[in-house]
């Protein structure tokens, strides 16, 4: 068994856990903030109870309460919601390490953004999820946490400054990928140093008999808000290497930006739909969503190549061989492949023209191809490919 297929099986089954492990942090997230906006006031409510909602679901009725703080009494069989977030990160950081440090060189590393070792950008990575969570988390407990729209603005310029790093230190897609780590650490955290460990302290003061402090609720429920804000623009972070023209793009930090705004405006939207507001109140969120949408199209709209002068077939096949075969190739020279990736070849003139739509959007409109452009491809050598491919599709 060699390397690269143990590596494939690994990143495969981290990958299959990490997917398992968000999909039911996401779910919990969502469903206890919509719980939580859709509570009402009822007569004849428990003393403490803050709010009831009525559900059906699976051909049964729920019946659910929330207290202010804690009731009187707990039982033994109390369910907390950690682990979903807990897995998550655990297998997002073993993803990062088997994807992106173990194969630094390739995924991580670009030498014409900054030349790096290995060890340095995975250093880097590191420290800057570090540095990150502990910047966010002063903010919160600063006096501007005491802001809503003053802490929201700063948690946006926070993201935004380390997008604008990573972007100028690693290659298209290390950088993206490590704006959806950046904000998925701050999520993650959240839950494991500030939301559970508040409510451990209520239940703690309960059995002693003592009046739980209500701070500790109240910034669990800022955290916790602030993770359902961050869900769907961490989400597309994630997925983001499969898109060349977001990760590849000269501002993608100011796609950062957008994505934030669109992710942002969707989630509150739905957040106040679900709390019962009326939709005059909120209506331009989905707008200003729009036209952040419309912003990312047109940034990345793709640049024509057409009108330009012939290149001869030979021409080409000269630039796939220098700078693509050795993983697109029956029989791939690169060590960190043992077959080609998604099995196109591209070794012959035949195989070019099969391939032309991809290698235009991965080669050609980006940058994503050669991988941490290892091969050193040259921005001619790249417009020589958009004309071919151009004139094949005037023919």
């Amino acid at each position: 068994m060699s390397l690269a297929f143990a590596m494939d099986w690994l990143n495969l089954i981290i990958r299959w856990g990490h997917l398992i492990a968000g999909i039911g942090w996401i779910g919990t997230s969502f469903y206890f903030i919509a719980l939580d906006l859709s509570l009402r006031k009822r007569e004849g409510m428990k003393e403490g109870v803050y709010g009831t909602a009525w559900e059906v679901h699976g051909g049964g009725f729920y019946h659910v309460e929330k207290f202010l703080v804690a009731p009187k009494e707990l039982p033994e069989d109390l369910i907390w919601y950690k682990w979903e977030a807990y897995l998550t990160w655990v297998t997002g950081f073993a993803l990062l390490v088997v994807q992106y440090y173990f194969n630094a060189t390739s995924y991580l590393i670009d030498p014409s953004v900054l030349k790096l070792t290995p060890g340095e950008a995975s250093l880097i990575s590191m420290g800057s999820l570090l540095a990150g969570w502990l910047i966010y988390d002063r903010l919160c407990k600063s006096p501007i946490g005491r802001s809503v729209p003053l802490l929201a603005l700063c948690l946006f310029v926070l993201i935004l400054a380390f997008s604008y790093m990573f972007t100028h230190v690693f290659s298209g897609r290390g950088a993206f990928i490590h704006v959806g780590a950046f904000v998925g650490t701050i999520m993650a955290v959240n839950v494991f140093g500030v939301i559970i460990p508040n409510q451990k302290k209520i239940a703690a003061s309960l059995m002693r008999g003592e009046a739980p402090d209500p701070r500790l609720g109240a910034t669990g429920k800022q955290r916790s808000v602030h993770n359902n804000y961050l869900t769907l623009p961490v989400l597309l972070m994630m997925v983001s290497n499969h898109y060349p023209m977001l990760t590849s793009h000269p501002q993608s930090w100011l796609l950062v930006a957008l994505i934030l705004v669109i992710g942002g405006m969707v989630r509150h939207f739905f957040n106040r739909h679900e709390a019962g507001d009326p939709v005059a109140r909120f209506w331009w969120t989905l707008p200003v969503a729009a036209v952040g949408l419309l912003a990312a199209v047109i940034m990345t709209a793709p640049k024509d190549y057409s009108g330009g002068a012939a290149v001869a077939d030979a021409t080409v096949l000269q630039i796939a061989r220098a700078h693509c075969a050795m993983c697109h190739a029956t029989v791939p020279t690169h060590e960190a492949f043992e077959d080609a990736p998604k099995g196109i070849h591209l070794e012959t003139i035949e195989d070019l023209r099969r391939y032309a739509d991809l290698i235009m959007v991965q080669a050609v409109q980006s940058d994503a191809m050669p991988l941490g452009n290892e091969t050193g491809m040259t921005l001619e050598e790249r417009e020589t490919l958009g004309t071919w491919i151009s004139g094949l599709k005037a023919k």
